[in-house]
């Protein structure tokens, strides 16, 4: 007898990001689909993380990560944006930035609060929040540059409104907010119970001369926010899993009643290794222009194609438009660039709950510069 259950994500199947891939596998296809480097991080990282591991610091780490970690992240937040954060009670290394994202919505939400979400949103934003008994309420970006309409923002706030979820630099547009966003979600928040996660894993990839905005320069919303960043995105280890998590100390301690229960704690050496390496501050500081080298350098290549080159502030992906050739939605149109071009992409549709019909597919150009010339001679064919 086959028994039943009731599915928390009825609607939740493989992620648009499992299916790119291994359409790219089964088409030998150049995989500018997911976001993650194809070259290796720093040889001087990983021979202190041969170090830490040769010296038996192999078991388990606190729960609240590796004290000297948690003191270096402290220290580089109060160097870029002024903001004193505890290393004892405020800061909480995690297992990556998606399981502080989930830690954080479920420390904070109860069945029937509802989230204001921005789309295109990062596709783990909307299981976590159900999963938790949530509502979503989907507040779309203004079209032209994918900023946050703060007047339709305003219209979708009630009595219900618990967390606002922001991220900048923003996935998958490339867009970044403004210290006049800071203003506007001050007025929103000011007064009453909605907590903020401001989701900053692209935090040091930023381009054309811009700065990060954290939330975290605002006293206001450094009080009511889980700022939520990457060490993988900053290190080029997406495979290491390793992140962070800034609160004050009263979500702090709620968000690590969780933490302790659904990982505990996180890989020992790496988070020794990330503490020494760290204090060479070069590493984040010059990753901004690391990677606008990198948009260029594909932008270049591919700009007298029939392809749209959207503008991107941040991250490292990039939209293009390609409604000058093909009326294929983004899903076939995608999966025709894997299987007949010999490139795969992402499409923009998997970011939008609501119904969506633009043109615009994203590529990461995480890639060596090798790999981007190949992928741009393919881009220009079509």
């Amino acid at each position: 007898m086959m028994h039943t259950f009731n599915s928390k994500l009825p609607d939740t199947g493989i992620s648009i990001f499992a299916k790119m891939t291994r359409l790219a596998n089964q088409y030998n296809a150049i995989n500018l689909s997911q976001g993650f480097p194809d070259f290796n991080c720093p040889d001087e990282l990983i021979e202190l993380v041969h170090h830490y591991m040769k010296n038996g610091l192999n078991q388990y780490a606190p729960m609240q990560g590796v004290y000297q970690l948690r003191e270096a992240v402290s220290t580089k937040m109060l160097k870029l944006h002024s903001r004193q954060y505890d290393p004892d009670n405020e800061i909480t290394i995690t297992a990556g930035a998606t399981q502080a994202l989930f830690t954080a919505i479920s420390s904070v939400i109860n069945k029937n609060d509802e989230v204001i979400i921005f789309e295109p949103a990062y596709d783990s934003y909307v299981p976590a929040v159900r999963v938790n008994g949530g509502i979503p309420v989907f507040v779309p970006l203004n079209n032209n540059d994918y900023s946050i309409d703060w007047d339709l923002t305003r219209k979708n706030i009630t009595s219900r409104t618990k967390l606002i979820i922001i991220n900048s630099p923003h996935n998958p547009t490339g867009s970044i907010i403004k210290y006049s966003d800071l203003r506007e979600l001050e007025k929103i928040v000011k007064n009453n119970d909605i907590y903020i996660i401001s989701d900053e894993v692209y935090e040091h990839i930023v381009f054309d001369g811009n700065e990060h905005i954290s939330l975290m320069r605002s006293d206001i919303l450094a009080k009511k926010s889980f700022i939520i960043s990457s060490f993988g995105k900053t290190y080029h280890t997406t495979g290491w899993k390793m992140g962070y998590c800034a609160a004050p100390g009263i979500l702090t301690a709620e968000f690590q009643k969780l933490h302790q229960f659904n990982v505990f704690s996180v890989n020992t050496p790496i988070q020794y290794a990330y503490s020494d390496f760290l204090k060479n501050e070069s590493h984040y500081l010059d990753l901004g222009n690391f990677y606008q080298q990198k948009r260029d350098y594909l932008t270049e290549k591919i700009k007298d194609s029939k392809l749209k080159i959207k503008k991107c502030s941040g991250t490292y992906f990039q939209l293009l438009d390609y409604s000058g050739v093909s009326q294929l939605d983004d899903r076939k149109f995608s999966e025709y660039l894997a299987r007949e071009i010999g490139i795969a992409v992402i499409p923009l549709s998997p970011f939008y709950k609501n119904k969506y019909t633009e043109k615009i597919i994203r590529i990461c150009f995480a890639k060596t510069n090798e790999v981007l010339k190949k992928a741009a001679d393919l881009l220009n064919k079509i």
